[in-house]
């Protein structure tokens, strides 16, 4: 997902045309003006990879055509559009035809809608790898309209080499063209109202008292209980964050715990009386798996009497069902983070927005994490913690790393700081042309990401020992707080693809090939000249679907194509085995397409835990959609291949072939990432997001930071990558033809 998540801070800002049918409908099928060559009416970039061709076309005169070469700029290529979202309605979609030739990376349509927060939702076809097709063909991305999406960024985009072209673009709302939704007209909240700290919050902070930090703690775990239950909040009344900048001088200057204590209190009686509940919000102890950690308000040793008493009363008059910072994901049921705002135009240092940072992230997780409950951390002492660590950073750059620690800290391998990967350790704008993979817990280089890869010296399976004279060791051991993942094996998975980033110039590697050990000196690269996917995943090269040796079927999710679901099948008909290779992410969301004709009776493979609006922080479980049998069915053996590049929906992918008969998982652990992911903003225009459902199998076992745990254990090994050998499939293979056990 890595481009998806560089995509969502491209083109922020941008024009945003009115919907004018005829201009419009032009600009979306190229037939504009193109001043010097560039498709009239569009953004986008870098300079000279992006022009419109009269020779490749699909319909009318022109098509739009992107462009790479090996040491373009940047990773990638994108033409680029905004419009205001001023329409009502349910999806959202671009559509148009696509044509490729030699594409390294992939192409595709892309569609993002941005809130007041920033992004709130993206696609752009990353997941389904689009390099090769000499004919035009149509393709369609899908966004569900959220009610909170304040403007529409759409546009094709080409990642890594090659040509791609695009034309007769669509632009829907479900299913019409653009300009024939509904209008709609936006009532004004209290963000749009409240302009105070725009522009900073004013609140300075050169060091804090061991009791500062304590009142600062409580302060952060009282503002998010009053953001999710306070009705004057929850209603949109208030603008929270500038609320909050409104009480911490106060905080600040408070002599001891009960004179903080009593700024609270005179705080939340300034918001109002708060009503009987009619209705009153309930909990419900059906299927109730997570309950809300709320035994902390009665703890008048931490509060008092008086701010426990109020907070109880807030919490028995809660109103159900309701809630202006969070709705929930149409149709799936994560939370959306709704009024997030990113602040990216907020100049650092600023005391206040920094606290806001570790207060919302703190609470989110608090609140609306599914997986709370397996941090493996005590959630309050991380608030106490990054307290101090993130008010006192001394510049943004020290900022950003505190909050790269904090996410971390959630254990949960989609919450990463997707803004500022550059920003981990270790920095620089070049790196070696090589791949790197931990086997038997040792880097070896697996593959290269360059031609150029050839020339350092370095060969396939040898083990860098050390950097710049530094063990690799030491470095990860260094390196590993500021890596958000849920378990160790994801942890040196994305270490080991950053691990060779540093300045440009020589690099000095220590290296060891078998029993020799030697130090190369070899240059870092500029890393935008580097195919971002190479070696980023470790299924076999060639078609989605193969038949090996022995009659033995294989089918990589990779490149796997929901139409052409039933021919594979088709295919695998009379051979001895199916190997199902799920060591990357697959291309099309094929779990039911597939994982239907693999089944003989309807057979559950999944349990949800969704989060409850009346009381956040509490979660219940449902049933999963289970799987039908249908035709074409497979009956033979089949073996599902997983490993640490298993993330997310591959591991959902897994989990429903698991289910199917006859079926053997075999590999190492998984991501330990599942579920629908919810993104937000974090002050200094920082993007993060958490795994926003609880994924279990039927019988309640998790899967979050667990994994797919394999039915049998097999790892790479360092003489089977010197060897050019592929153990799992190996192993598959034996498992398949009897020789196995």
């Amino acid at each position: 997902m890595m481009l998806l998540r560089l995509l969502a801070g491209a083109a922020l800002v941008l024009p945003c045309l009115a919907q004018n049918t005829p201009d419009l409908a032009r600009i979306l099928s190229f037939e504009t003006d193109h001043p010097n060559g560039f498709p009239g009416g569009w953004n986008g970039g870098p300079s000279g990879t992006i022009s419109v061709d009269d020779k490749v076309v699909h319909g009318g005169k022109w098509s739009v055509r992107l462009e790479r070469h090996e040491g373009a700029s940047g990773s990638f290529s994108v033409i680029t559009k905004g419009l205001p979202v001023d329409f009502a309605g349910k999806t959202l979609a671009i559509r148009g035809f696509l044509r490729t030739d030699g594409v390294t990376g992939y192409a595709g349509l892309w569609l993002r809608e941005d809130g007041d927060t920033g992004q709130l939702m993206l696609d752009n076809m990353e997941r389904q790898q689009l390099r090769g097709t000499t004919d035009w063909s149509e393709y369609t991305t899908t966004l569900p309209l959220l009610r909170d999406a304040r403007q529409l960024v759409f546009g094709v985009l080409m990642a890594g080499t090659g040509t791609a072209w695009a034309d007769d673009l669509q632009l829907l709302v479900d299913g019409k063209p653009i300009w024939e939704a509904r209008k709609l007209e936006r009532p004004k909240t209290a963000l749009d109202l409240d302009h105070e700290f725009d522009k900073g919050s004013g609140i300075a902070v050169n060091e804090l008292t061991s009791a500062q930090i304590a009142n600062l703690a409580t302060l952060g775990k009282v503002w998010g209980f009053l953001k999710y239950h306070h009705p004057e909040v929850v209603s949109g009344k208030r603008h929270w964050d500038y609320e909050l900048f409104r009480v911490l001088p106060k905080i600040l200057a408070a002599a001891d715990r009960p004179a903080a204590n009593k700024v609270l209190l005179d705080w939340i009686t300034a918001l109002g009386p708060v009503a009987p509940c009619q209705p009153c919000a309930k909990l419900d102890d059906k299927d109730l798996e997570l309950r809300p950690d709320i035994a902390w308000l009665s703890d008048q040793k931490l509060l008092g009497a008086a701010l426990s008493k109020s907070l109880l009363a807030i919490y028995a008059n809660r109103p159900p069902d309701k809630q202006f910072y969070v709705s929930l994901v149409p149709g799936v049921g994560n939370p959306s983070f709704d009024h997030e705002a990113a602040y990216g135009a907020i100049k650092m240092p600023d005391a206040g927005f920094r606290l806001l940072a570790v207060y919302r992230f703190w609470n989110i997780v608090e609140y609306w994490s599914p997986n709370r409950d397996i941090v493996g951390e005590n959630w309050d002492d991380v608030l106490i913690a990054f307290i101090p660590r993130v008010a006192l950073a001394k510049d943004s750059g020290a900022y950003t790393r505190e909050m790269l620690a904090l996410v971390a800290m959630d254990h949960d391998t989609h919450a990463n700081l997707w803004s500022s990967l550059g920003q981990r350790p270790p920095e620089g704008a070049c790196q070696l042309p090589i791949t790197v993979r931990f086997v038997e817990n040792r880097a070896v280089v697996t593959g290269y990401s360059a031609e150029s890869g050839k020339a350092t010296g370095l060969e396939i399976g040898d083990v860098i020992s050390q950097l710049d004279g530094v063990p690799v060791s030491k470095l990860v051991e260094t390196w590993a707080p500021y890596y958000a993942a849920s378990n160790e094996p994801t942890r040196l998975r994305d270490i080991a693809r950053s691990m060779t980033r540093g300045a440009c110039g020589d690099a000095r590697v220590g290296v060891l090939r078998g029993s020799q050990e030697s130090e190369l000196r070899t240059p870092r690269v500029p890393s935008t000249g580097l195919t971002p996917n190479a070696g980023a995943t470790h299924d076999r090269p060639g078609d989605p679907f193969q038949i090996l040796p022995g009659q033995v079927a294989y089918l990589k999710l990779s490149s796997v194509k929901v139409a052409g679901v039933a021919h594979y099948v088709d295919s695998a008909q009379g051979t001895k085995g199916l190997i199902i290779d799920i060591r990357n992410y697959p291309s099309e969301f094929v779990v039911f397409a597939l994982g239907q004709l693999l089944v003989d009776k309807e057979t559950p493979f999944v349990r949800f835990t969704m989060c409850d609006l009346s009381n956040p922080g509490a979660f219940h479980l449902s049933e999963g959609p289970p799987l039908g049998p249908a035709a074409p069915h497979y009956g033979g053996k089949i073996v599902v291949l997983v490993d640490e590049i298993t993330q997310s929906s591959a591991e959902y992918h897994a989990m429903a072939f698991r289910s199917a008969p006859r079926t053997t998982v075999i590999g190492s652990t998984t991501a330990g990432a599942d579920g629908n992911v919810s993104q937000f903003s974090l002050p200094g225009g920082l993007s993060t997001m958490i795994s926003g459902l609880g994924i279990f199998y039927p019988d309640k076992k998790p899967t979050q930071r667990v994994g797919i745990v394999p039915d049998v254990e097999v790892k790479p090994t360092i003489a089977g990558i010197r060897a050019g050998r592929d153990e799992l499939v190996e192993e598959a293979m034996r498992r398949i033809l009897g020789a196995g056990k």
